[in-house]
C-alpha cells in the first residue's frame, strides 16, 4: 500500500542525500523491543495533496513507519490521488482499506491522514464507519484552506489563467504519481474545489462526526458511529534555516497573518481542528508535521516522530 508530502522529493533532491537526517525520537524510548506503539487494529496513513507513498524509498512520512514499527506498529502506508476530490481520494484509500483488512484479518483499521489526508479519513470514517477504530487529521483544513480560496478566485475570474495553471498543477501531480507507481488520474481544479471554505462547509454538512460546534473549539472524541476523532497541528511556518521549504511555508502564511490567524504555513490552527485537540501549537510548519524534508524540523520543538509514536500508544491505550 502506498501514500503524500508536498514537494518533499523535489527538496529531497535539492538537498542532495548526503544531508544528515534529525533524531527520529528525542530519546522518548529506549528498549527498541517494546510494546509501546502496538495498537490493537492497524494503522493507515494517507497523504495530502501532491502526496505519495515513497519515491525511489523516499518517503512521505519520512521515517515514521519505521518507527512506529519499531515497537509493535502495524503500519500500511496508503497511496491515492495526488490531486483530486476528497470523495475520489475516500473511495479510493476505503478500497485499500479494505484489502488491508482482508489481508490481515483485522476487524478495523486506525485512520491519520495529514493536509489533505485529514478530509479523506473523515470520509472514511463517515461513509464505512465499520471499517474505521479512530480517524485522526494532522493539519487537516476541516473549515477549508485560505489558498484554495485564492486560487479558486483567481480560476473563477481569469478563467484562462486558471486553465492553465490547472494544467501545470496536474502535470506535477500526475508526474509525482507516475514517479511513485499510483496510476491515479488527476484533478488539480477539483482538488481546490474541494480544499475550499464553501466546498468544505459542504463536506461538513455531509461528514459532520468530529467537527467542533463553534470555530476553534473542540469536537466529539468519540462519535455516534463508535469511530473516535482526534487532531493536531504545528504553528510555526519557519522552524529550520537549512530547510528550504520553509521559505515558501512563511510566504503562504502570509494569506493567514494579514487576517489575524496563526497557521503551519498552509492550513489555519484553528481550521485543524477536528475531535480531540492534542495540541494546535507544535513547533512544526506543515512539512515538519510528516518530519519533512530530511527530518529537518525545529530542535528545539517536539519531534514529529515522538509525536506519532505517543499518539500510536494514546490508541493502543484506549483498547484500538
Amino acid at each position: 500500500m502506498k501514500t503524500t508530502t508536498y514537494l518533499g522529493p523535489v527538496f529531497a533532491l535539492l538537498l542532495g542525500a548526503g544531508v544528515a537526517p534529525a533524531q527520529a525520537g528525542w530519546f522518548d524510548w529506549l528498549n527498541s523491543n517494546d510494546t509501546y506503539t502496538e495498537t490493537r487494529y492497524p494503522i493507515v496513513l494517507a497523504h495530502g495533496l501532491f502526496g505519495f507513498d515513497d519515491i525511489a524509498g523516499y518517503g512521505y512520512w519520512y521515517r515514521i513507519p519505521e518507527e512506529l514499527r519499531r515497537s509493535g506498529a502495524e503500519v500500511y502506508v496508503s497511496q491515492v490521488a495526488s490531486a483530486n476530490s476528497t470523495e475520489l481520494r475516500g473511495e479510493q484509500l476505503a478500497r485499500q482499506v479494505e484489502t488491508i483488512l482482508a489481508a490481515t484479518g483485522a476487524e478495523k483499521v486506525n485512520l491519520i491522514g495529514h493536509s489533505h489526508g485529514g478530509p479523506t479519513v473523515r470520509y472514511v470514517a463517515s461513509v464505512y464507519p465499520q471499517y474505521v477504530s479512530s480517524a485522526t487529521s494532522v493539519a487537516g483544513p476541516n473549515t477549508g484552506a485560505l489558498a484554495a480560496d485564492l486560487l479558486q478566485g483567481v480560476a473563477e475570474k481569469a478563467p484562462l489563467t486558471g486553465d492553465v495553471l490547472a494544467s501545470v498543477v496536474d502535470g506535477f501531480a500526475g508526474f509525482l504519481d507516475f514517479i511513485s507507481g499510483g496510476g491515479y488520474e488527476q484533478d488539480s481544479l477539483a482538488a481546490m474545489n474541494a480544499l475550499s471554505t464553501r466546498v468544505m462547509a459542504e463536506f461538513n454538512a455531509s461528514h459532520p462526526q468530529g467537527m467542533p460546534a463553534r470555530f476553534c473549539g473542540e469536537g466529539n472524541e468519540l462519535e455516534d458511529n463508535g469511530v473516535r476523532y482526534y487532531s493536531w497541528s504545528g504553528a510555526n511556518p519557519a522552524t529550520n534555516i537549512l530547510d528550504i521549504g520553509d521559505l515558501g511555508l512563511v510566504a503562504s502564511s502570509m494569506l493567514y497573518t494579514r487576517e489575524g490567524l496563526e497557521s503551519d504555513g498552509m492550513v489555519g490552527t484553528c481550521s485543524s481542528h477536528l475531535g480531540k485537540v492534542i495540541r494546535d501549537d507544535y513547533r512544526m510548519n506543515h512539512l515538519d508535521e510528516v518530519n519533512q524534508v530530511l527530518g529537518l524540523v525545529s530542535r528545539f520543538g517536539t519531534s514529529p516522530v515522538s509525536v506519532f509514536r505517543q499518539h500510536a500508544n494514546r490508541l493502543k491505550l484506549k483498547g484500538l
